[in-house]
């Protein structure tokens, strides 16, 4: 490799090289400095955990900080946000013709939100601003920290307070619900307070007592029915009259039938008209007698109902059947009265027991929403109140905005730097490619790599005086077009498509310088 020959290539070319670069260079500088300054101010949040055990009091907002800070950007970065900034501090010149979509558009740029919330750390936010002057940065900074706070105190007290009017609509709802219900079951056990299943063994015994109670009446109907036939049949055939009724004997009653039995005794031995025997049947009579007129003074309408049969004694039988067989009768038609009314009841009892296990467990049901809507009442009121005390979740600030002091943008070391390093590559670029694209032979060398003969001489190549004029005159038309077409090109950029500061930041940016 021949260094002596591209150096002198390099020479040759340095005019080229110096002014590319030098313009470059240059320029970058210029933009370096002409660039507005950015000062920026930031603020760090974190997202604090409730002040108040939750084992102790359960906070009724319960929001994941990562999510509750997302929730706070998404508020934050509204439109009518950003716009009422933009015009509150006045962060564009009335000059720059900036509609509204391009001011929400540049506010979205200046601002930025870093929030990180690893396992078993707390939630944090930064949230900085960029602005031309460290007061409009510290001031924007400053309104939405005053945003954040307020957003995130109505949302949680708003919340807590909507949630408490919840369960108290509810306990309300339910209470009347619950007064509801009892009200119609207490109906429906007034309503069937004979027919309910907690009356049912109850009934079913006083039900197996009137059926032995019935039997028994049939039993001593039937009996006395039969003691009156037999009573009337031996009065037939004897035209005595023997008592046949079941019943405990008075002294006199005692008397008489001591008294027949000895009539009967005699009449086995002596004649009809035998005196002893006549002297028993008068004693017989007195007796009767003094019998009846006890019974008539008993019982004086005891034999109103009965057909006279001419014999006292057997009238008064008789009618003593009759009074206690109709008491009999009566009480028969009240049982089986009493029967039906039980078996009525009996029959409405499984419809009623179902009915009412459906009332009752309706009942149940509320009562346990009621008992559910209370505890969840009392523990919303135990939340509202850790809330409005600021004792729950909340965000909190834990380094507040900052004047800034010096601009954080632009770098213009790097700007002026990197324009340099820039230019002076694009000077040996543009060397290269003159160079490449010039084809002439200039060396020995090239003559023999081109024809492949080695000649015995060689003698440079020697311009007339029209070839040198047409030569430097190329090289002039050549600076003159770097000289003005990049700064015009620059001034067109910045003119017609966006200014350079603009278009420096959103190249940096882009970059994250």
């Amino acid at each position: 490799m021949d260094l002596k020959y591209f150096a002198s290539i390099f020479l040759r070319r340095l005019p080229y090289f110096l002014l590319v670069s030098c313009l470059i260079s240059a320029i970058s500088i210029i933009i370096a400095k002409a660039l507005p300054p950015a000062y920026e101010s930031q603020m760090k949040l974190i997202v604090e955990s409730p002040q108040i055990p939750t084992e102790l009091a359960t906070p009724t907002i319960s929001t994941p900080a990562m999510e509750q800070l997302q929730i706070v950007e998404q508020r934050l970065m509204t439109r009518n946000n950003l716009l009422d900034i933009a015009a509150r501090f006045k962060l564009f010149d009335a000059d720059d013709e900036m509609t509204p979509d391009r001011t929400v558009e540049s506010m979205l740029k200046r601002t930025t939100i870093r929030k990180s919330a690893n396992h078993n750390e707390a939630a944090l936010m930064t949230i900085a601003f960029e602005a031309a002057t460290p007061e409009q940065a510290a001031s924007v900074v400053n309104e939405y920290l005053t945003l954040i706070q307020k957003e995130d105190v109505e949302s949680r007290t708003g919340r807590a307070t909507q949630t408490l009017e919840f369960f108290e609509q509810e306990v309300t709802r339910l209470s009347q619900e619950l007064a509801a219900k009892s009200a119609e079951i207490l109906k429906f056990k007034l309503d069937n307070s004979d027919a309910l299943p907690d009356s049912l063994d109850f009934r079913l015994g006083q039900q197996t007592r009137a059926q032995e109670r019935l039997a028994q009446i049939n039993r001593d109907m039937s009996q006395f029915n039969q003691q009156r036939e037999k009573l009337m049949m031996i009065f037939a055939q004897t035209g005595e009259v023997t008592d046949v009724t079941p019943k405990e004997l008075s002294r006199d009653e005692e008397w008489l039938e001591k008294l027949r039995a000895d009539l009967a005794q005699a009449l086995a031995v002596y004649a009809p008209d035998n005196p002893n025997v006549k002297v028993l049947e008068a004693r017989i009579a007195q007796t009767e007698k003094a019998i009846s007129r006890q019974k008539a003074a008993e019982n004086p309408t005891a034999n109103t109902n009965v057909d006279s049969t001419g014999n006292m004694m057997l009238d008064i039988q008789l009618s003593e059947m009759d009074t206690r067989l109709a008491i009999l009768e009566d009480q028969r038609d009240a049982t089986e009265e009493l029967l039906d009314d039980i078996v009525k009841t009996l029959s409405k009892t499984p419809a009623n027991a179902i009915r009412l296990d459906e009332l009752e467990l309706d009942l149940g049901n509320l009562q346990t929403q009621y008992t559910a809507a209370v505890n969840r009442f009392g523990s919303a009121s135990t939340g509202e109140r850790i809330e409005l005390l600021s004792q729950g979740q909340k965000i909190s600030v834990i380094e507040p905005p900052a004047l800034p002091d010096e601009p954080t943008k632009p770098n213009r070391m790097l700007i002026a730097g990197g324009g340099t390093f820039v230019g002076i590559m694009a000077g040996i670029v543009l060397v290269v490619a003159l160079e490449m694209l010039n084809r002439s032979i200039r060396r020995p060398e090239d003559l023999v790599a081109k024809l492949g003969i080695t000649p015995l001489a060689t003698i440079p190549y020697i311009r007339s005086r029209q070839q040198m004029i047409a030569q430097r005159s190329w090289k002039i038309i050549v600076i003159l077009a770097i000289l003005i077409g990049v700064p015009s090109l620059i001034y067109a950029v910045h003119t017609y498509y966006l200014p350079l500061d603009l278009l420096m930041e959103t190249l940096l940016s882009k970059l994250g310088l």
